[in-house]
């Protein structure tokens, strides 16, 4: 039995290997003025959004393995710093600005449409897996909970500690966030009653990402490794440890078989959750920010800190998508 198992982890393994040799086409799209900070998709995969520090959000539209750029959203009066879509509803957008606002933006109107005036300069936003609530964590570490229906604030939570990324499981009745002491708190949600502190690393812990079928999440943290946890049991199962700097940013393919991690390291690395081994890597020229696997196909977007091909003290502000089929 755990031969056929180990047999098949092997074969997967080696049809993701391949499929990346064949696969590795690379788009750039230019639509920025300044640098993105964040890239997400829509959870029919059929458009891309991108957040800059130029304060607006791009959305692109995907067909026939092409992105198009379909517009701009303007209205935030400083860097958009994250952006989610609705974990069900493909037309909806929300965007956490240092501006001191969450914005939700519907993807077939030109404004927004609700903005939330929040306490503080906004770095991180979460959908909750329901649907029904926003977490947007600031600067000074509160943590602001917004009903999406009524676009009103209905909890804020003050930490006496770094916060930094945060994170519904699948059901939405825990709430996770990494903090900069190599914890994860796990609460109760709606809530908020600490269920368990996981000393996760030996340092900050910068980023965690639940996959798609629930079972994992993963932590990414300053001592460079990716950490992968049972979600039921709270037990670490694995490390990857294939990068050489703090792990800024990390992402789950569709099926939960792959993940991606991203640093100041000039690759981006894609290894194979069930084993640990490493399946690609994506040569880069600078520091990665954010990656996206896309919600039904092996496509990472992702954006880093690239300057102008002419001018060096500019930056590109363009993203790119990775793992169309490559032409021979």
């Amino acid at each position: 039995m755990v031969n056929t198992m180990f047999k098949e982890q092997r074969e997967e393994l080696l049809h993701f290997q391949n499929h990346f040799k064949k696969n590795q086409k690379l788009r750039e799209y230019s639509s920025h003025i300044s640098k993105v900070h964040s890239v997400s998709w829509s959870c029919d995969g059929k458009r891309l959004a991108s957040g800059s520090l130029d304060k607006t959000v791009c959305l692109f539209s995907l067909s026939h393995d092409r992105l198009s750029k379909e517009h701009t959203y303007r209205g935030h009066g400083d860097s958009v710093d994250q952006l989610c879509w609705h974990p069900t509803n493909p037309d909806l957008l929300a965007t956490a600005s240092g501006d001191k606002t969450v914005r939700i933006w519907e993807s077939r109107s030109s404004k927004a449409l609700a903005t939330i005036q929040t306490k503080g300069e906004n770095i991180n936003i979460a959908w909750s897996s329901d649907g029904k609530t926003l977490a947007v964590g600031n600067k000074e570490d509160l943590v602001t909970f917004i009903d999406v229906q009524t676009h009103k604030i209905i909890l804020e939570e003050q930490f006496k500690f770094e916060v930094n990324e945060i994170s519904w499981n699948k059901n939405s009745d825990l709430f996770f966030l990494t903090n900069g002491q190599g914890c994860v708190h796990v609460y109760t949600y709606p809530e908020m009653k600490l269920q368990h502190v996981l000393q996760a690393h030996p340092a900050n812990c910068i980023c965690i990402e639940f996959d798609p079928t629930g079972k994992y999440f993963a932590v990414g943290s300053a001592d460079a490794l990716v950490s992968l946890w049972n979600v039921n049991e709270l037990a670490c199962v694995r490390t990857f440890s294939f990068l050489e700097w703090p792990v800024r940013t990390i992402s789950f393919s569709y099926d939960g078989k792959l993940i991606a991690s991203a640093s100041e390291d000039l690759c981006i690395s894609i290894a194979h959750v069930e084993t640990g081994a490493h399946v690609a890597k994506i040569p880069v020229t600078s520091p990665t920010f954010s990656i996206a696997w896309h919600p039904k196909r092996y496509l990472l977007a992702y954006s880093c800190d690239d300057k102008d091909k002419y001018d060096r003290d500019r930056d590109s502000g363009s993203l790119k998508v990775w793992g169309f089929e490559s032409s021979d």
